[in-house]
């Protein structure tokens, strides 16, 4: 009997053995939980050489803290210079404009010869505007769409930024809303695409209306002009002050890329966070903010240095801000974030004459006319030119159909005379692009074009020399100083999940989203072209 009771008690021991290890293994494999909260954080203009010098200048819970304790990829490229929307739409869809859809901001109409922004949707209705938005634009899904369809809609989608392209980029088409800055008001703006409209936002547009607060509003450096690291002698005397006054219609545009409109973001950022309780539900919410550091509309001058570290001082300090809300109301631990930068966009006024750089200007009007002339003498009279934006020329198709000519030949025509203009150094066609001809950049070119926004001929006018335009809006004239070379930013992931990583070889920026959906554990974009990243884990 004994001997039976000792192996009924080894028995039951060695099973309880059994079953805590087994117990202890599935606790050891099981995943930990994922973040309640995604936040995530485009900053126009982001530069890693900036940051490394101005990092003695920083707090230690603004920028510090993502390169201290985030993945740091330092050189995220985009291919060629893109603007701040289409960069916007490479990192959340992980694909490239030529399928994304998203070229840039704004593209061209050649039957009305004007342009227009690329998520105009005159189906829609705007809300606090009367301008006529939707995400229709893009034609893939975004970070933002598979996080809210992760959670059958549960989870909650918001976005802010200065501009409406890259707030409704953002939100994507499956968010709850996004807002923006209106050019002419100043009142925060969304479309009817969208169907909510937060409290926090109402309250701000009735409440503190911006046009209200600007009348104030005097941005200065916030230190002594000699405490910036290097700067010339002559602008540590005549440090900046600028205003944004009634009587300015440019107002709310300057605003918008001024280093103060980080500080409005980041109070509604908060506003959301705390007034609607995001990371607390039963489904994972996101926040997408859109930044600026990006060159001062209205610098009084080219070297608009100190303007910027100013900037990035001030955003220092906002992220902090930003980060502790997070904290106290969610937990970092519970927070996913990336904070991704765009290409900055160089400063776009001449350097002085004094100086002796090689200058000159090249008129779009001028050239059209000249093209048209050339085109009349070789095929007829009639108007060959539709129009010239941003660096792209537009043939007449309908009249070159109407002549029974090849376009191609066309295009080859007017490529081969705009080549021999003073102005320019190189031009393509669009068949160029599309079959991989265009220049030693020539694949980054090719998906960097979308052909239904595309021009017919592609032209780069000599670096130093100014373009010279007419501003369709306010009838202004426009200047911008053309600079060549590929820009790239730094993007940062900042998990509870991963190891601190400083990453220096060369990054494509569509590689981003299918990576920070890896760690989301969420599907992909439906259009990325890289897989996810490997990054080491804690």
């Amino acid at each position: 009997m004994r001997r039976k009771n000792e192996f009924f008690i080894t028995s039951r021991l060695i099973t309880a053995l059994v079953a805590s290890m087994v117990t202890l293994t599935v606790a050891a494999q099981a995943p930990s939980p994922r973040p309640r909260l995604v936040v995530g954080i485009m900053i126009d203009g982001l530069r890693e050489d900036y940051l490394d010098l101005l990092k003695g200048y920083f707090g230690e819970d603004g920028f510090k803290r993502i390169m201290r304790e985030g993945v740091m990829f330092d050189d995220v490229n985009y291919g060629t210079a893109v603007d701040v929307a289409a960069a916007t739409a490479m990192i959340y869809t992980g694909s490239s404009p030529a399928i994304n859809g998203i070229p840039a901001a704004m593209v061209y109409d050649t039957e009305k010869r004007i342009s227009y922004p690329v998520v105009h949707d005159p189906s829609k209705i705007g809300n606090y505007t009367d301008e006529t938005y939707s995400p229709k634009a893009i034609k893939v899904s975004t970070l933002s769409d598979e996080v809210r369809i992760d959670g059958g809609g549960l989870g909650n989608v918001y976005s802010i930024a200065p501009s409406a392209p890259q707030s409704i980029i953002l939100a994507g088409h499956a968010g709850n809303s996004a807002f923006w800055i209106n050019d002419v008001t100043g009142r925060w703006a969304t479309t009817t695409y969208y169907k909510d409209v937060p409290s926090p936002m109402q309250s701000r547009n009735y409440s503190k209306p911006l046009a209200t607060r600007l009348d104030t509003l005097t941005w200065r450096p916030l230190m002594e002009p000699e405490k910036y690291p290097d700067l010339p002698a002559y602008k540590k005397y005549y440090p900046f002050r600028y205003l944004f006054q009634r009587n300015d219609i440019d107002r709310f545009r300057n605003y918008k890329t001024s280093g103060p409109v980080n500080t409005e973001l980041t109070d509604i950022a908060s506003d959301y966070i705390k007034g609607l309780r995001l990371g607390n539900g039963n489904a994972m919410d996101m926040l997408s903010i859109g930044y600026t550091l990006a060159p001062f509309a209205a610098a009084k001058d080219a070297d608009s240095r100190i303007e910027t570290m100013d900037s990035y001082i001030r955003l220092d300090s906002e992220l902090a801000r930003l980060f502790k809300t997070i904290d106290s109301n969610v937990g970092l631990a519970n927070t996913f974030i990336m904070i991704a930068g765009t290409p900055p966009v160089q400063n776009n006024k001449r350097d002085d004459e004094k100086w002796g750089i090689p200058d000159g200007e090249f008129s779009p009007r001028q050239a059209i006319s000249l093209l048209n002339v050339y085109l009349m003498a070789k095929y007829g009279n009639g108007e060959w030119v539709s129009g010239y934006y941003n660096g792209q020329m537009y043939l007449n198709h309908k009249l070159i159909k109407e002549h029974d000519l090849d376009v191609k030949t066309v295009r080859a025509e007017a490529a081969d005379f705009l080549v021999r203009m003073s102005a320019v150094s190189r031009v393509w066609t669009i068949d160029d692009i599309l079959a991989g001809r265009a220049g030693v950049n020539a694949d980054a070119i090719k998906r960097n074009t979308h052909v239904d926004y595309a021009g017919d001929v592609l032209i780069e006018v000599n670096p130093g020399w100014e373009i010279v335009e007419t501003d369709p809006v306010n009838k202004k004239e426009r200047r911008s100083t053309m600079r060549t070379g590929t820009m790239t930013a730094p993007v940062f992931l900042l998990s509870p999940d991963l190891k601190p990583q400083h990453i220096s070889t060369e990054t494509d920026a569509r590689s981003i989203a299918p990576t920070v959906a890896r760690l989301l554990r969420i599907r992909s974009p439906n259009a990325a072209e890289f897989p996810p990243l490997r990054l080491e884990k804690k």
